[in-house]
């Protein structure tokens, strides 16, 4: 018993609601679908889906938590000079769990012993270029230090919970695609603007996050 007390205090209470609340059923696409692109016109493929996964590392600063973003390299062949979480392409025979702390690892320089998994959300899929995700949630205890991919990633930022759940930041503009208007609902993230897939993750993990406030 003294273990577990223990091991409580050293774990911080954000993070213990969090985990908590990762216990019950998630919000899934009920939160996923706020963001979702409006009036799109979905792409038929027939081939499979390619597994990636994704992750969302938390960190405690100034009295508040934040996450990483990335803004990915213009010379990629998917997304390319989008905002989005660090994360990649499955690969061998690892987890969608370790994709995602390999792909941390790789693009921004944080080991995943430093990380420390909550749990997953729920996956999406991407038509447009036919990705399957697996995201993830994870922690680490200060600000990380972080080494970029330049070749993966042009930069990285942090967005604080509270900004996250600011309904100030919740937007939506209209765009023209094939020949067809479209209305795209975005986080506007002093500026960044946050979109698609990363801002479905988001939207889950904003609707998590309410519930233990």
């Amino acid at each position: 018993m003294k273990k577990g007390i223990i091991f409580n205090t050293m774990i911080p209470i954000f993070i213990q609601n969090l985990l908590s609340r990762m216990g019950n059923p998630l919000p899934g696409f009920s939160a996923q679908e706020k963001m979702k692109v409006k009036n799109s016109r979905i792409i038929e493929d027939n081939n499979a889906e390619i597994p990636s996964a994704v992750l969302i590392i938390l960190y405690p600063e100034n009295n508040d938590w934040y996450f990483l973003l990335t803004k990915r390299a213009k010379n990629l062949s998917h997304h390319k000079g989008q905002i989005s979480l660090p994360g990649g392409i499955q690969e061998n025979r690892e987890s969608y769990e370790q994709t995602a702390l390999r792909e941390a690892n790789e693009e921004i320089g944080i080991k995943d012993k430093d990380i420390q998994i909550i749990g997953k959300l729920t996956s999406i899929s991407v038509p447009v270029s036919n990705f399957k995700i697996f995201p993830f949630i994870g922690w680490v205890k200060k600000k990380p230090k972080m080494i970029v991919q330049e070749n993966e990633v042009e930069r990285v930022f942090s967005v604080s919970i509270n900004e996250l759940l600011n309904k100030k930041t919740l937007k939506e503009k209209s765009e023209v695609y094939l020949n067809r208007q479209i209305k795209i609902p975005y986080f506007d993230f002093g500026g960044e603007v946050v979109w698609g897939a990363t801002s479905m993750i988001l939207s889950e993990l904003r609707e998590i996050i309410k519930d233990i406030q």
